[in-house]
């Protein structure tokens, strides 16, 4: 029988999702018809269309939230669609499990009734939900414990994880109550067939000597609030030859504009909103530093961000906070600033690298080194493939061996037998 599959991703319209894409994209190359649903966008307006043999269903969205309210509504909104679509792709073309990526943790909601036909789900761990809204918010409030309870309902609901690196499965593990063997890796790397460095474009740095870069969601968690704090501290400082270039969309974009230019910084900033990939691999090329200014919280410890490893990719020599996942990732590609003495250590590391290109080429050589030999999309792939085998043997009443699996941690993967494999803003990878 062929085997089908069903994707449901709340966060952003495929591909533009590219973890979502490279995820369905291996699964059709490794024989399963896949269909997606997702929300759709301004650049991807249509309800249905097929793009490289994957089905993709687009369903409308509200107005994003930023209240109780808001969020309540948008995410009911999302579910009574998804609900419809997921009813509508189950007749037309058929599905044996479905996979919901997060945030939010509410899919199961959709893939509960079709347990009763067989249906697995399988759970694409993208953030940790609980974790990320005290990030935003500081507080454990209703909303928060209702969070702690979809992640406790999602986990109890799922077959197989899929977790982004090894903290997120420890929490599938401990918090989540999974068994080992339910719980695979699949890693969020760049794809380097279409993730590589080009030309550089001096124009890009708006008549300045220096560029620094960021990629990613524009959110409460992300940190851009210091970013402004550094690139301030920098121009107290004497220094006017540096442009800060900020590529990305998110709720936090028009605030952060007003604050740059309520400290009269315009100058020094260039916010591009959402670009084509082509255009964001001429910034990021363009860049003599990239960062990522996450501010530390236990949520940021514990994630793993996907631009840290699109700039090492690129080559670029990187300055973030010294937090768990994100020195795994980068090891010597990154310089990493005191979490305690936030924005004059911060900069000083963004000026040493500029002072120092030695050094910022070694460390971009390791960056990109790291990246091709270990931390690639196709390094993920056999995790991904591994747990959809386990998906369809617990669908078949089958058991794997658990000493089959072997869990990776020099590289964040899992490796099932003799298999081997091979990139996002989420609000995270």
């Amino acid at each position: 029988m062929k085997k089908k599959i069903l994707i449901i991703v709340e966060n952003l319209p495929v591909p533009f999702d590219t973890r979502v894409w490279k995820e369905a994209c291996t699964l059709r190359n490794a024989g399963y018809e896949v269909s997606v649903i997702c929300p759709r966008s301004k650049k991807y307006p249509q309800v249905h269309e097929v793009l490289d043999g994957v089905h993709i269903f687009r369903h409308p969205v509200p107005e994003e939230g930023n209240s109780a309210f808001g969020y309540i509504w948008e995410y009911g909104w999302a579910l009574f669609w998804e609900f419809l679509f997921a009813v509508w792709v189950f007749l037309t073309r058929g599905f044996q499990v479905i996979q919901g990526c997060n945030p939010p943790d509410n899919i199961f909601l959709v893939a509960l009734p079709f347990k009763l036909f067989g249906v697995r789900y399988i759970f694409d761990h993208h953030d940790a939900s609980p974790e990320l809204y005290f990030s935003k918010y500081e507080r454990q409030d209703l909303l928060y414990k209702i969070q702690v309870w979809l992640e406790k309902m999602t986990f109890l609901s799922s077959d197989v994880v899929m977790s982004t690196n090894e903290s997120y499965r420890a929490l599938a593990i401990s918090r989540g109550e999974r068994h080992k063997e339910d719980v695979f890796v699949v890693r969020n790397g760049p794809d380097l067939e279409k993730f590589r460095p080009v030309p550089a474009r001096e124009e890009r740095k708006q008549g300045k000597k220096w560029m620094v870069g960021y990629v990613g969601t524009i959110s409460i968690q992300e940190g851009l609030e210091i970013l402004v704090d550094v690139a301030e501290y920098i121009r107290r400082g004497g220094r006017t030859d540096i442009q800060f270039t900020c590529v990305g969309g998110g709720p936090g974009l028009q605030s952060l504009r007003e604050l740059v230019a309520a400290r009269k910084m315009g100058e020094y900033f260039t916010f591009t909103g959402r670009v084509s990939d082509e255009e964001l691999l001429e910034i990021l090329s363009s860049a003599d530093v990239c960062v990522n200014p996450d501010k530390p919280c236990e949520m940021n410890d514990i994630s793993t961000m996907i631009k840290i490893a699109e700039y090492m990719a690129l080559g670029k020599p990187i300055v973030q906070f010294d937090l768990k996942e994100g020195r795994f990732t980068a090891g010597e590609a990154s310089l990493y600033a005191d979490s305690q003495n936030q924005v004059q250590d911060f900069a000083a590391k963004i000026l040493w690298l500029l002072e120092h290109p030695e050094e910022r080429e070694r460390m971009g050589v390791y960056g990109r080194a790291r990246v091709q030999e270990k931390l690639a999309w196709r390094y993920s792939e056999a995790g991904l493939l591994a747990a959809y085998d386990r998906a369809f043997e617990k669908r078949a009443g089958g058991r794997q061996n658990p000493s089959a699996q072997v869990s990776d941690s020099s590289v964040g993967n899992t490796t099932v037998g003799n298999k081997s494999s091979d990139e996002l803003k989420s609000k995270s990878a």
